[in-house]
């Protein structure tokens, strides 16, 4: 435990407590708790577990919304990076925890007497415009009003929520869940005004000047085009148009064929919206190989159940009508080519290789791009992503419309960020701060037999009622007992094992017992350039070690080398990535 740059407070409970902004704690956090530092919202998911295996569902979800807002929403459609980087799912070691499913039992299982609790700051008379109600803009929304600020959200739509409410499918996220989340943040004294056109019902222009600040959270809402001929024929679709009219009430012709083009969330969710429209036949065309799709596991896994098969290398090069309406269309073959640069595998179209496939409708979710239109033609011009400014004095952006498209966990991370930017430009200070908590711990209590637990699978309903009511949600949530289960295969990697070398004897005993090759013996452990730690030097020679050490990026906290230390010379520390006040 570093003791500069630290606060430190005594406990009865535990030996101490400290808050650290020394580079050596946030590198080790950002290090040994791979799936915290995936997370672009900052989750710490290590903690909302722990809660979740000792039944304290209230608190995993206090933990989970005082970083994303939205747990019950993300906990149903969150790309899930942090699973991609759980250390359980690195090879040898299984799959990686169910951790978004988790993220949702703490929504599902909390007691309904559950209070929220928020820190408000003192009103500030301060009064902030947010333009557009999607993630990002509800994030903003929601922390410029615990910052005491008065937000007022504008929104086009009838309903607040944005790509949440018309751009996915109700059987993957039930609007009645998405409204009781989005009330919470309402409820903080945020002003929500819909039916508001830029344009029309107002100008960037007017809200400068009758708001201290604005955020613009519009998101991404100008499809990409496929650059074919063909697209302007009847019954053909882009994914968010087609997705907005779905959600809107409406149901759209696609017939009993439906070619879908993209690789992405969009994509998946529009040809299972196919389905539940009646077609029978749905494919999904992707340039790349299924290993390239940007989507998770489940995803592909829900797909391919729903009957819904997946073409490859193939790439559209022309849509074909009869009559004004999308009769077919010509595809060419593609091959992978490798490269020096990002992507480093690109798809190459094949010379001579098309062919055409016939259809009732062709859908195309290739994405979308952000559109400042009535903004203001040139705002889009002078952005700084790491300030979340624009160019025009007291306009800040957010999220998509910020970053290009992302996913929902990306804005609402973008959301917070300008909230902060935009108080530390209304107050003329900062008043939080990231810092490294630190707190004695007892050796993990997680018996090894833990690693071995099988993921839970997700609880889903059948076939025939997903087609019977298009809107019934398919995935179900976990039991009581599934969550208690899946939370057990978490390795608490905000665990931090340290070996004291003053007292270390060089027994060896550590790393007889150890299960991974994750304690080193080392000659020097030098200094990155940004004060954290870099690599080990590792030695086998003996007359070169100067130190046993425990690297935390390897272990996997089962506590053998507690067990086995005669000298009693191994800490646990638990590490926690937190927000606080700078005066605190």
């Amino acid at each position: 435990m570093h003791q500069d740059n630290t606060k430190i407070y005594s406990s009865h409970s535990v030996t101490q407590i400290a808050y650290s902004t020394d580079p050596r704690d946030f590198g080790q956090v950002a290090k040994s708790v791979p799936c915290q530092e995936a997370c672009p919202a900052k989750t710490n998911i290590p903690g909302y577990i722990r809660c979740i295996n000792e039944k304290r569902y209230g608190r995993a979800y206090e933990l989970n919304r005082g970083a994303n807002i939205l747990p019950g929403v993300l906990g149903r459609i969150c790309s899930r990076p942090c699973e991609a980087a759980c250390r359980h799912g690195e090879p040898d070691n299984g799959e990686s925890v169910g951790i978004c499913h988790l993220k949702r039992s703490c929504a599902d299982l909390k007691s309904p007497m559950h209070r929220i609790l928020e820190g408000l700051y003192a009103p500030t008379g301060k009064a902030v415009a947010v333009v557009g109600s999607g993630p990002a803009g509800l994030a903003a929304a929601h922390d410029l009003a615990i910052l005491g600020h008065k937000a007022v959200i504008f929104e086009s739509e009838e309903k607040p929520g944005g790509m949440l409410m018309y751009g996915i499918p109700e059987f993957r996220l039930p609007r009645d869940l998405l409204m009781i989340e989005i009330n919470n943040i309402l409820r903080l004294g945020v002003d929500l005004k819909t039916g508001q056109t830029v344009g029309k019902d107002f100008t960037l222009d007017s809200l400068s000047k009758e708001y201290d600040a604005v955020v613009v959270a519009t998101g991404c809402t100008k499809p990409r085009s496929l650059g074919v001929e063909g697209e302007g024929l009847e019954n053909f679709y882009h994914g968010l148009d087609f997705m907005n009219r779905i959600n809107a009430g409406e149901t759209p012709y696609v017939g009993d064929t439906v070619v879908v083009i993209g690789a992405g969330f969009t994509a998946v969710d529009c040809a299972r919206s196919a389905i539940r429209l009646g077609a029978t036949d749905v494919k999904i065309n992707i340039r790349k190989t299924l290993e390239y799709m940007r989507i998770d596991e489940t995803e592909k896994h829900e797909a391919r159940f729903e009957g819904i098969v997946t073409h490859t290398l193939v790439q559209p090069a022309n849509i074909l009508g009869k009559d004004g309406k999308v009769s077919g269309i010509e595809f060419t073959r593609t091959r992978l080519e490798t490269i020096d640069e990002p992507p480093y595998r690109i798809s190459v179209p094949i010379e001579d290789s098309e062919f055409c496939v016939p259809c009732d409708s062709v859908i195309a979710a290739l994405g979308q791009s952000p559109d400042p239109g009535a903004l203001s033609e040139d705002l889009a011009a002078g952005l700084d992503r790491e300030k979340n400014t624009t160019h025009l004095a007291g306009v800040f952006a957010a999220g998509d419309f910020m970053t290009g498209s992302s996913d929902v966990i990306s804005a609402i991370a973008g959301g917070r960020s300008a909230a902060l930017a935009v108080d530390e430009h209304l107050i003329g200070m900062t008043r939080k701060k990231k810092v490294v908590r630190l707190e004695s711990h007892a050796s993990t209590d997680r018996p090894r037999a833990y690693d071995f637990i099988r993921k839970v699978p997700m609880n889903t309903i059948d076939m025939e009622e997903r087609v019977a009511v298009a809107t019934n949600e398919v995935e179900t949530g976990y039991e009581a007992d599934q969550a208690h289960e899946e939370s057990k295969r978490c390795y608490l990697c905000n665990l931090k094992y340290e070996i004291d070398p003053l007292r270390c004897i060089y027994c060896s005993a550590c790393i007889d017992v150890a299960p991974k090759d994750c304690i080193k013996m080392v000659e020097a452990i030098p200094m990155n350039a940004d004060g954290t730690y870099g690599e080990y030097q590792e030695t086998a020679e003996w007359n070169k070690v100067t130190s046993i050490t425990i690297d935390n990026d390897a272990c996997i906290r089962c506590g053998q080398c507690y067990s086995a230390c005669p000298m009693d010379c191994i800490s646990v520390t638990k590490t926690e990535l937190i927000e606080m006040d700078v005066d605190e």
